[in-house]
């Protein structure tokens, strides 16, 4: 088994746009649904691996570890954990040694254009002049282990999060929660929250007004992988049209006694 720590390194500051509108259920807007790969935790084979994809479709952590620049681990009273990632096979898995109830990371997943016909290329514009896209992207997770005795702060390295407004979570799938999209601490309109990252990459997406809320019903009476997309203004114009935030917060509904 090898091993790999991950340094900490903060991520740049942006502007956070304000809306004017207060979001309530009812009143959600809806909109496509935000259609890129993000990061969020599973388990596999009894262990919890970071995974990397697009819906159903994870592809290879372990070649993009370089990429990620954060690990954190919290106990339920926030108090910071020692807590990595290492490789167990073709997966990076969370290793530490007290018990965890969150765990977070985060990635600077680089520069990344859509040339008019093909695939896209991790490239900027300035390399791309004819995308009909090109943007910086950066990737967060949260994911809840245990109960918690706080609500979620705002956690470091987490530029962008999407999480619970109380402290817990429903216990059966169908059931409301209430949540928040926090862009440097702070809530934002305009994010688009997916209930259903896994199993509905597709779905229509829930828009956040001015206080950063959105209702929805859970999805799964099992994991659960909600995401959150806000587009801000760009690092370098030359080399992209903006910069992309995805963040996912993951919990586990428990199933029935066998």
């Amino acid at each position: 088994m090898n091993h790999f720590t991950l340094p900490s390194r903060r991520l740049r500051s942006i502007p956070v746009v304000a809306c004017s509108a207060a979001t309530i259920l009812g009143a959600c807007l809806m909109a496509p649904a935000a259609s890129g790969h993000a990061a969020w935790f599973a388990q596999r084979g009894g262990r919890l691996a970071f995974i990397f994809g697009l819906g159903a479709d994870d592809v290879d952590m372990v070649k993009r570890l370089p990429l990620v620049t954060s690990v954190d681990g919290y106990d339920a009273s926030w108090k910071a954990v020692p807590t990595r990632l290492e490789l167990d096979g073709p997966l990076a898995v969370v290793n530490s040694k007290s018990t965890l109830a969150v765990v977070t990371a985060a990635m600077d997943y680089g520069i990344w254009s859509k040339p008019p016909q093909g695939d896209w290329v991790k490239k900027g514009r300035d390399e791309v002049p004819n995308a009909t896209i090109s943007e910086k992207n950066y990737k967060f997770a949260i994911h809840i282990i245990g109960a918690l005795d706080k609500p979620i702060p705002a956690l470091p390295h987490q530029t962008l999060e999407v999480v619970p407004v109380g402290s817990g979570l429903p216990t059966l799938m169908g059931r409301p929660l209430e949540l928040r999209v926090l862009l440097h601490g702070k809530p934002v309109a305009g994010a688009r929250v997916l209930r259903d990252f896994v199993n509905d990459p597709d779905g229509d997406a829930m828009t956040t007004g001015s206080d950063g809320r959105v209702t929805i019903r859970v999805r799964n009476q099992g994991l659960n992988v909600i995401s959150a997309t806000y587009d801000g203004p760009p690092e370098n114009p030359k080399k992209e049209d903006h910069v992309e935030y995805e963040a996912t917060l993951s919990f586990v509904l428990p199933h029935k006694p066998e």
